[in-house]
């Protein structure tokens, strides 16, 4: 007689999609009032000729940005079933992850630099090409191929951290727009970047739903094909990029004197590096956190929840950003990684309910979605631009480092726990929190270099 064994499976409320659409409804309603009383809004209020102009350019590049985050997103929505289709075990996996990481660490840390010699639009036009390129070799499933689509998709997330951002700042300084506007961008990147990853899951989704037996063909195919179309558009439309009038060693003493001899860079870095690290390990660890217990849970409905965290925290930037504000940017950011190092902290410590984890997974979310933001207006406070984009490759140089020996450790020869591993990234978070509050201690004393 067959025993038959009956799995529990857990159910994701539908009371949490609705709790994020209010909020992020009520966050972006309420902002207009809020900022009429704040004495930046009105001390940088413009012509309507200028903000009409602003207004075009911001519209633009948010587009083109969000596009750019769905051709990445349909790059990595497959996760490990891509391998699996392969054949391929968890160890093989575990090193094409650690593959990943070292091109990223090899090849990544510099790419920063190579694009502030050559300038930020020719790197955006480097990212899509090596998505383009990323997709052809995805189409042809072939084991060898895999490797190589890796590496130029480890290569391309290092661009995309850095290439947009540097190119809007010098488009809004190019063309004399103040800075609460540019604060303004920043968010908005972060939250139409959180919308595009979810938006790449339902074009995935939907371009495999009825070709299950081509794999990702169809979804590689678009994301060349809106890679190609970028890539000329900005070629045809971008015309002016940054002077490029000084040579590498005149490069290199200003990055030595701004950047390697600066401590308060050395606080940025590490604070970036942090939330570089635990992000990916999250992307790692959230999955089999979750499923710990046994019990079945639909994965695809509770990563959106986590991403639209993400846009929460991102809304909520520009009301503690605001100068007449208490918890004025540094106080609000250290506050936001003490939060997000102390949700993953209690994750690590002991096994929770599955509602719990997701709570506490919601709330590392919201913190990733403000401190984006707000380590990008630091940036603009305490780096030229023009350095900008080696800044941020090289912060993430010892987070890739840490991702390899994890990858190599955890995955593959299993001698790491994961609530170990998940602790690691906690502590990176409070350090980086205790770093940004030694920080504001020392900005009076330091050039602002983008007074606008």
């Amino acid at each position: 007689m067959a025993v038959s064994i009956e799995r529990e499976e857990w159910e994701l409320p539908s009371l949490p999609f609705y709790c994020i659409f209010a909020s992020c409804f009520c966050a972006l309603f309420f902002l207009p009032f809020f900022s009429k009383r704040t004495p930046a809004a009105s001390l940088s209020s413009s012509s309507s000729s200028d903000h009409l102009q602003f207004s075009r350019f911001q519209k633009k590049f948010l587009l083109i940005y969000s596009l750019a985050t769905v051709i990445g997103g349909l790059q990595s929505v497959y996760g490990e079933d891509e391998f699996v289709q392969f054949g391929l075990n968890r160890d093989r996996i575990a090193l094409l992850f650690s593959f990943g990481a070292f091109i990223s660490l090899v090849f990544g840390t510099f790419s920063g630099i190579f694009s502030d010699l050559i300038g930020s639009r020719r790197a955006c036009m480097i990212y899509f090409i090596l998505h383009i390129l990323a997709n052809l070799f995805k189409i042809m499933n072939w084991i060898p191929f895999l490797w190589i689509k890796i590496a130029f998709f480890a290569i391309s997330s290092s661009f995309f951290s850095f290439c947009f951002e540097t190119c809007m700042v010098f488009e809004h300084e190019k063309q004399g727009h103040k800075k609460d506007l540019l604060m303004e961008t920043f968010w908005q990147m972060t939250f139409f970047e959180s919308i595009s990853l979810i938006g790449s899951q339902v074009i995935t989704n939907s371009l495999i739903s009825d070709n299950l037996d081509k794999g990702p063909i169809y979804p590689s195919s678009f994301g060349a094909f809106l890679a190609l179309l970028l890539f000329l558009y900005i070629k045809r439309k971008w015309k002016n990029d940054q002077n490029i009038t000084s040579p590498f060693w005149s490069y290199r003493k200003s990055f030595s004197s701004h950047v390697l001899s600066d401590e308060r860079i050395w606080a940025l870095n590490w604070a970036q590096a942090s939330i570089h690290f635990s992000s990916s390990i999250f992307l790692f660890l959230w999955a089999p956190t979750i499923v710990a217990d046994g019990r079945d849970v639909n994965l695809s409905k509770i990563f959106p929840l986590f991403i639209g965290s993400r846009m929460i925290g991102s809304t909520l930037f520009p009301y503690f950003n605001a100068t007449s504000s208490f918890y004025y940017n540094e106080n609000s950011l250290t506050c936001a990684f003490i939060s997000a190092g102390l949700s993953l902290s209690i994750v690590a410590y002991d096994y929770q309910e599955i509602g719990t984890l997701v709570f506490l997974f919601c709330i590392f979310h919201a913190c990733v979605g403000f401190i984006l933001p707000s380590l990008a207006s630091l940036r603009t406070q305490y780096l030229p631009n023009e350095l900008r984009g080696g800044m941020i490759s090289v912060s993430h140089a010892p987070s890739n480092a840490a991702i390899i020996l994890i990858l190599l450790m955890g995955g593959y020869r299993k001698i790491l726990l994961n609530s170990v591993i998940m602790g690691l990234a906690a502590f990176g978070l409070l350090t980086a929190g205790g770093f940004i509050y030694l920080l504001k201690r020392s900005k009076k004393s330091h050039q602002n270099w983008h007074a606008l």
